[in-house]
């Protein structure tokens, strides 16, 4: 059971954070082009910060829900 709850976390930690990084493109994106004071770079490294942050933070708190609902009974 240990097994398969460490792989249900990182796969749901994972799209939780690309969801998460594709809002965040968007958004920037909108950004940039009504703007000249942000470019492209600023947005794919923003992207990438993001990335590694929600993946931070998914990694805390995705296991303890994915428990939650393996272990119910």
């Amino acid at each position: 059971m240990a097994t398969r709850l460490g792989i249900y976390s990182y796969a749901a930690g994972t799209a939780a954070s690309f969801l998460i990084v594709a809002l965040f493109y968007v958004f920037a994106l909108q950004k940039v082009a009504q703007s000249t004071l942000y470019s492209y770079t600023d947005v794919y490294a923003g992207a990438v910060y993001v990335f590694i942050l929600s993946m931070i933070v998914m990694a805390s708190i995705v296991p303890g829900i994915i428990e939650k609902k393996l272990l119910k009974p």
